[in-house]
């Protein structure tokens, strides 16, 4: 018998977490080196037709509305009574929500191995902080998506031996620019200018104040300035947008300025892309960065969480200090006028994401880490005495 994993996914909506989760129970679905399981707390979004295509017998749901109600005791025995039913040997939590309810539930279950993950470098309140340490000492082991997340960790008491890193992952292949596409059908589809000499800057992020759209638009504007041609694309929604339009307005910019709110064709949109950015002041690993890498595109992005372990200065794109939209701008002039060294830093970025940051090496390192830490449970023992042996991957 193989081990049995569960993953337990926040929601399905359109998140960097949410489709890291997706992507890890779908691909460990098809290797079938583990049983895979998948809970969530919320079943509303759209990647949810993904998890539906691995035709599991059900998918439950064990929605809150805080940590501090009767009814989150409630969802959490439920929780437990589901993981002591099926037998989990291995549950694997994936953000600040799924680590609380989802380690605590299963230390209440007993199920042998316990892993949880942290994706963000931002700071939390006293009280969240209280509550993911509870989580912390209750996992055998915390993913970082970054050594700057790792770093974080250490530096707030995890232990070392707690603490493993595994980069996110995509899909290159979904990247790829296939020569002879039709770039006006592109353009008009997503209503951009179809004018041959327009340049287009994107950036793909939910309007959000962590990813501070308001020093993309700043920047924009003295890009315009520099190379009247460029246009600037925003590729995400959220509750700043109609503010980042009336900034776009006062800028003098809201002509060459495109909103597409969310976006369902984002390779394709990279493909008509001269440069890509990415201007946060805080993130992870950006999923972002590495879908603008696979597209073969130049990046600017600002120096924060695990940009530069994605980004090789002056290589495959450059990195700023958050809200300095001076130096953003002079970055991104520069591959706008020095067309030849934005498509080597392009086709560099591309090979960089090949080698490190597929999804095949993202799932054989889960792999390892949970046979890793599955074999040196009591639980395993017992398995092995009825010779249920499972499929050894290398550890990370």
């Amino acid at each position: 018998m193989r081990p049995r994993v569960i993953e337990l996914i926040d929601s399905f909506r359109v998140g960097g977490s949410e489709r890291q989760a997706v992507q890890i129970s779908r691909l460990l679905s098809f290797r079938r080196n583990f049983d895979v399981h998948v809970a969530c707390l919320n079943n509303m979004g759209p990647l949810r037709s993904q998890i539906d295509e691995l035709e599991l017998a059900e998918v439950p749901e064990y929605r809150l509305s805080n940590f501090y109600d009767l009814n989150a005791m409630a969802q959490m025995r439920r929780f437990a009574a589901y993981l002591k039913r099926l037998r989990i040997d291995i549950i694997h939590t994936h953000d600040f929500y799924t680590n609380i309810f989802g380690t605590i539930s299963a230390a209440i279950a007993g199920v042998p191995v316990r892993i949880s993950s942290r994706r963000e470098s931002s700071k939390r309140r006293i009280d969240k902080r209280f509550v993911e340490r509870i989580a912390y000492s209750l996992s055998h082991q915390v993913i970082a998506n970054c050594d700057d997340v790792r770093r974080q960790l250490l530096n707030e008491g995890v232990s070392e031996r707690k603490v493993s890193t595994i980069y996110n992952g995509l899909d290159p292949d979904l990247f790829r620019i296939f020569p002879g596409f039709d770039r006006v059908e592109l353009l008009e589809h997503f209503k951009l200018p179809t004018d041959g000499a327009k340049r287009f800057v994107t950036i793909v992020a939910n309007v959000r104040p962590v990813k501070d759209h308001t020093t993309f638009l700043r920047a924009a504007q003295q890009v315009q300035s520099a190379v009247p041609g460029a246009c600037f694309v925003i590729a995400g929604e959220g509750d700043l947008v109609d503010s980042m339009r009336s900034l776009a307005s006062r800028l003098g910019i809201e002509s060459s300025t495109f909103f597409l709110g969310r976006c369902q064709k984002v390779a394709e949109l990279l493909a008509l892309s001269n440069v890509c950015v990415l201007s946060s002041i805080s993130e992870g690993f950006s999923n972002s960065i590495l879908e603008y890498m696979a597209a073969s595109r130049p990046v600017v992005a600002t120096d924060v969480g695990g940009a530069r372990e994605a980004v090789i200065e002056g290589e495959t794109g450059f990195l700023v200090c958050a809200g300095d939209h001076q130096s953003m701008a002079k970055q991104i002039t520069s591959l706008l006028v020095n067309a030849g060294q934005a498509m080597e830093m392009g086709r560099k970025g591309r090979r960089v994401v090949e080698d490190k940051f597929s999804c095949n090496r993202q799932v054989e390192r889960v792999e390892g880490l949970y046979q890793w830490l599955f074999e040196s449970t009591g639980h395993y023992k017992e398995k092995m005495m009825t010779g249920n042996k499972v499929q050894t991957s290398e550890h990370i």
